[in-house]
């Protein structure tokens, strides 16, 4: 029963942690169709963010859910001013400038902070479950990414900004004749997936140390998920999230950490075989 326990707490994390790594992917992707190669780096800035604001005196907490959503997305924002806004609708050619950007990012911290990993302490301890020992922080990243898939549901579908946002990129010149400046939208919108990034790279720098090319374990998984997923934002992040975590985490379990990643991937070139549209493009038609 305990051993039992953990694997479904472990299954959860696993589930969880793909959530808040490709929920920022999520709306930039999903949303605005921009294939952002930097979005591994943009939680890279968020885990700096947070182990910078802690070395300033800023409480974990306030570092963590305020400083890198805060400053990631003012570099989103700015990113989009000066570069993406030039390039929408041009899929290939926002692959590349998000690839080059990604490579800039990566070179700019690494000249700054260097290479080193740097490491910020796990929080809030641990309990048991029988012989095993769990972290508590476990728990808060799997009630993070419930709070985070509510969160996201009722600003798309109860607020006007959301309204706004799901409107404008479906139909951007009637946008712009009902008087809302699709430009001010999608800056707003690429911010708020930057700030979701720097998020979920916040919350994962005390489980993963913090390293300028850290971004790299987490984008290859981050587009699974997203892909995966299929059309509809939701439904599909929260599907692919629950179908590949699931698999790595039992695959990890039942044999090492590694083979839990190959069995993702595997799990991805099967379902994208037979479901090439993505989970919600056979399931969940005309869900959000």
């Amino acid at each position: 029963m305990d051993l039992a326990a953990i694997v479904v707490i472990q299954v959860l994390y696993g589930i969880a942690s793909l959530v808040i790594v490709s929920a920022g992917l999520a709306v930039i992707f999903g949303m605005m169709k921009v294939i952002n190669l930097a979005h591994g780096e943009f939680m890279m800035l968020g885990a700096y963010a947070t182990l910078g604001a802690l070395k300033i005196g800023i409480n974990l907490w306030v570092a963590i859910f305020v400083a890198a959503p805060l400053v990631v997305g003012g570099i989103g924002v700015l990113l989009e001013r000066l570069v993406i806004r030039r390039l929408y609708g041009r899929m290939i050619d926002t692959m590349l400038a998000t690839w080059g950007l990604s490579l800039l990012l990566v070179g700019v911290v690494t000249s700054a902070f260097g290479n080193t990993t740097a490491g910020i302490s796990t929080p809030l301890g641990s309990f048991t479950v029988g012989a095993y020992s769990v972290s508590v922080y476990t728990l808060l990243i799997i009630g993070v990414a419930v709070v985070l898939g509510v969160a996201l549901r009722a600003v798309l579908l109860k607020t006007q900004l959301g309204l706004i946002a799901r409107g404008t990129m479906q139909n951007p010149a009637m946008a712009d004749a009902l008087g809302i400046s699709p430009s001010r939208v999608y800056m707003v919108t690429f911010g708020v997936g930057a700030a979701l990034s720097g998020l979920a790279g916040g919350l994962l720098a005390p489980l993963t140390g913090v390293v300028p090319t850290m971004g790299g374990a987490f984008i290859a998984k981050a587009f699974i998920t997203v892909i995966g997923g299929g059309p509809a934002i939701l439904a599909g992040l929260v599907g692919a999230s629950t179908f590949f975590g699931a698999i790595n985490q039992i695959a990890a379990f039942l044999s090492t950490p590694v083979f839990g990643e190959v069995a993702l991937l595997f799990a991805a070139i099967v379902m994208l075989r037979l479901l090439p549209q993505g989970i919600t493009g056979r399931f969940f038609k005309g869900s959000l």
